[in-house]
């Protein structure tokens, strides 16, 4: 997944969690914030980030901050890039994939993607990763009702005879594992965990990550 015009600013706050104001060659501008977590661990006074260049001139905002370096990383915090590069990644995969759906719905619910395949019909819900400690990365950074809801509709679709992934898309290169963050969320893990026993296929991979650019790199382990 490839960005329009990137330039670099410095981190200054952050009033609410739709808005942020930083400085940009000198002057300091408010940007609009991709990402409504609360990613503290993240967005630290003077942390350098990274804009992309709003095309509509009709916004209120210029800017789009979506990158931000922590330590000798780069983490890309755009809450809508998981969701582009899982259906980049999964339209080149090679594994009897007919067609790549996102947006769909099961019974009541949404999930991120259907995907088509030789085997029948399989469910992806994708969540986006920035939590880092360590080396180890971990969701949610904040409880998600939402999220739990997912893992449920993702049991059903496993009962009803298909296949269901909840995939985890980490945003950065370089760390060792993933796992539920139970201190946050202790909901979200044991439905994860139930997911798991159910049949549900849960999956991490990070991301290659520059100011420009993420693409999907590699799996690492989930940690239960």
């Amino acid at each position: 997944m490839r960005y329009g015009e990137i330039l670099p600013a410095v981190f200054l706050s952050r009033p609410n969690r739709f808005i942020a104001h930083v400085l940009v060659e000198g002057e300091e501008v408010v940007c609009h914030v991709k990402n409504t977590g609360r990613c503290r661990e993240l967005l630290c006074p003077e942390a350098r980030v990274w804009l992309e260049k709003g095309t509509n001139p009709k916004r209120k905002t210029a800017y789009d901050l979506v990158t931000v370096e922590k330590g000798r990383r780069l983490v890309n915090m755009d809450a809508q890039a998981p969701n582009k590069i899982f259906g980049e990644w999964a339209l080149r995969l090679e594994a009897g994939i007919r067609s790549v759906r996102p947006e769909v719905t099961f019974g009541d619910s949404r999930l991120d993607f259907l995907l088509e395949t030789e085997q029948g019909r399989h469910y992806v819900e994708v969540k986006g990763v920035t939590l880092e400690e360590d080396g180890h990365v971990f969701f949610p950074d904040a409880p998600t009702e939402r999220g739990v809801r997912h893992l449920h509709t993702l049991m059903r679709a496993v009962e009803q005879g298909h296949r269901a992934t909840v995939f985890f898309v980490v945003q950065m290169a370089d760390v060792l594992d993933f796992s539920p963050n139970d201190s946050t969320d202790p909901a979200f893990g044991q439905a994860l965990r139930q997911a798991a026993a159910a049949g549900v296929q849960v999956l991490a991979f990070t991301c290659q990550v520059t100011p420009e650019e993420v693409t999907m790199d590699r799996q690492i382990p989930v940690i239960l």
